[in-house]
């Protein structure tokens, strides 16, 4: 019988999952575009890891991260709900034990995470401005009709410095059709762009920093050799990109399950089969003070399975009755 944990990364762009086996192996991973719909995206992914895994395989634990880490907890039955911050330093401290410094860029959000003898010891995210996230360089590549896979090959091709606007996305947008129209090669721009968004994220997340080596490039972005280059010519020093670098995030869930599940000996997932039930979230408005929190229901199989939302805990913290629904 194979044995493995499952890791489960949800964000506002993509659902990863991470197959482990017992030694720390990465036996599969799956990305999944969220499109807003979690839900559906796990269902999703969790069929498709379903249908790849023998049949005699046993999921040992599970663990979530990401936005809608508590979302999947609930779905899923995890064992352990992290924040990214923590997931992505386990992932990180895995791959290369004495890093230092955890460069995270991402679909909608960027994160610097700085680690000292093993510890994370300070951080700082951007979930504001666009123009330091994956989805800018996906807008571009389509405004330029390039497929974003080759952005970061046409970047090296670059012999020509040419410097983008890259503190906001409608600047570095508009500064680059104005240096299309000065009349500067494809290659030249998009290697600008790859220097801007490495300038734009030392600037914003890395001011007052000590960014030292050994430093990890995580997250989607991190394929794109464009930018790891970028970031080199800037800090001065090589920059390391792990194997599976889109989805330490749920690998580092995996390693936390794993953790987890040793500790209390057994796990609270529901199983590959919960991909086939039903769940839908209702929501009111508590009136029971003047906050007027609004508190998600959320069914499982048409059967109320939790409630979150509100402040004081009046309904998350109340164990689930079958006639506690006449409360809401």
């Amino acid at each position: 019988m194979k044995k493995v944990y499952l890791g489960v990364d949800v964000g506002s762009v993509s659902t990863n999952i991470v197959v482990m086996d017992s030694n720390k192996n990465i036996l599969d991973n799956l990305y999944i575009r969220t499109k807003g719909k979690p839900i559906e995206a796990l269902k999703i992914g969790l069929r498709q890891t379903r249908n790849k895994l023998d049949k005699d395989t046993k999921v040992l634990g599970l663990g979530t991260t990401g936005s809608g880490r508590h979302l999947a907890s609930t779905m899923l039955g995890a064992d352990i709900v992290k924040n990214e911050i923590t997931a992505h330093g386990v992932a990180a401290l895995n791959t290369v034990p004495d890093v230092n410094t955890i460069i995270e860029i991402g679909g909608q959000d960027s994160k610097i995470i700085l680690l000292r003898d093993g510890i994370v010891y300070d951080f700082a995210m951007n979930t504001v401005c666009a123009a330091g996230t994956g989805s800018f360089l996906d807008r571009q590549a389509e405004r330029l009709g390039i497929p974003i896979q080759e952005f970061g090959n046409l970047a090296l091709k670059s012999k020509s410095q040419v410097r983008i606007a890259g503190r906001c996305a409608v600047f570095a947008e508009s500064d680059m059709i104005h240096k299309q129209q000065l009349g500067h090669n494809q290659e030249d721009i998009i290697n600008g762009l790859c220097e801007a968004m490495a300038r734009n994220y030392l600037n914003n997340l890395g001011k007052g920093k000590d960014i030292k080596p050994p430093v990890i490039f995580q997250g989607g972005v991190a394929a794109n050799i464009g930018i790891k280059k970028a970031f080199e010519r800037l800090l001065g020093h090589e920059i390391i990109v792990p194997r599976f670098a889109g989805v330490m995030g749920a690998i580092g869930s995996c390693l936390l399950a794993r953790e987890e599940v040793r500790k209390t000996g057994k796990t609270k997932f529901l199983g590959l089969d919960i991909a086939d039930s039903n769940f839908n979230v209702k929501s009111f408005e508590c009136e029971n003070c003047s906050n007027m929190c609004e508190v998600v229901k959320f069914y499982r199989d048409e059967k109320l399975a939790a409630r979150w939302g509100d402040k004081c805990g009046r309904w998350s913290n109340v164990q689930i009755a079958k006639d506690d629904e006449k409360l809401a």
